[in-house]
């Protein structure tokens, strides 16, 4: 079984479900059932990490567990509202005739994988550069340890940010809706892997998809050593920024995660919601480690 998740469970969530998914949004079938998929992937998430955790603590509830969870129903409301906006924004702002109906639906997913994966990742990397986004952005680094849902855990405005940036240049393009619905499913599928605390292999494409081996490297909690591999989807753009790292050598731990200038962030969901908004929600410039995973980027603004 251990074998098994270690190398069959990235499969079959990016094969499996997301085939699935993509199948159901083509056939225009009920989206009630990428629903069913969602819950089977997040199902799926808990098994693996249960049955071949990279570290076993990361399995028990920090106090976190009920926010975590406030988080998603929150956050993929949003994402659900979002795709039944696109009608309407389509239909006022979209260049006729850009978007290729004629490809595949499959490679129609793809393309706006790899378009919403671009602005995704530069208003990610623009929340570590800019102090009122940073502000936002916080809240999804200050978790004390690393498993699925952590990569649903945003603020709201934050996650409603990176959505923009990803969706504004494929609503111009006249993105289709059933293609929105695959792609909302893709991106909840990728945060769960993302984050994942399930110990998978998937070999030399750790440098080009990106899973959790290199993203736990931008969970770091000293400023600067963290600001690297900012992709959703892919680690393509790192590369191309400047901005990947990773060292195979390198083991993680809770004292590791976190914000290192902010230690004491606020747990509860409500307390996250507002913390963005106080005097004391930005975070004061901390020195950064002096060991860095691999690359790195010149230090930002404060973290």
């Amino acid at each position: 079984m251990r074998t098994l998740v270690r190398y069959g469970y990235v499969p079959f969530m990016l094969l499996a479900v997301n085939g699935a998914g993509i199948a159901v949004a083509a056939s225009g079938s009920s989206k009630l059932w990428l629903l069913g998929l969602l819950s089977l992937a997040i199902a799926a998430s808990f098994v693996a990490e249960r049955v071949l955790p990279y570290r076993a603590d990361w399995n028990i509830p920090h106090d976190d567990d009920r926010r975590d969870a406030v988080h998603a129903v929150v956050n993929e409301t949003l994402t659900l509202g979002s795709v039944a906006a696109l009608p309407v924004l389509t239909a006022v702002a979209s260049i006729d005739g850009v978007w290729p109906h004629d490809w595949p639906f499959v490679l129609q997913v793809l393309a706006a994988v790899l378009v919403a994966d671009l602005g995704i990742t530069l208003v990610h990397l623009a929340s570590h550069r800019i102090p009122a986004l940073w502000r936002l952005h916080a809240v999804h680094h200050s978790v004390k340890r690393a498993y699925g849902f952590n990569g649903l855990m945003k603020h709201p405005l934050h996650q409603t940010l990176e959505t923009a940036a990803g969706v504004a240049p494929l609503v111009l393009l006249g993105l289709p809706t059933s293609v929105a619905y695959a792609l909302a499913l893709c991106v909840a599928v990728q945060l769960l892997l993302q984050h994942s605390n399930a110990d998978y292999r998937v070999g030399p494409l750790r440098s080009v998809l990106a899973l959790n081996q290199a993203h736990r490297f931008h969970h770091l909690k000293w400023s600067g050593v963290g600001d690297v591999n900012f992709g959703l989807f892919t680690l393509v753009w790192d590369h191309l920024l400047g901005t990947y790292s990773y060292d195979p050598e390198r083991r993680f731990t809770s004292d590791d995660l976190g914000m290192a200038a902010k230690p004491h962030y606020p747990g509860g969901y409500l307390a996250q919601l507002a913390e963005p908004f106080r005097r004391r929600g930005a975070c004061t410039a901390d020195e950064p480690r002096p060991e860095v995973a691999a690359k790195r980027m010149p230090d930002p603004a404060s973290r």
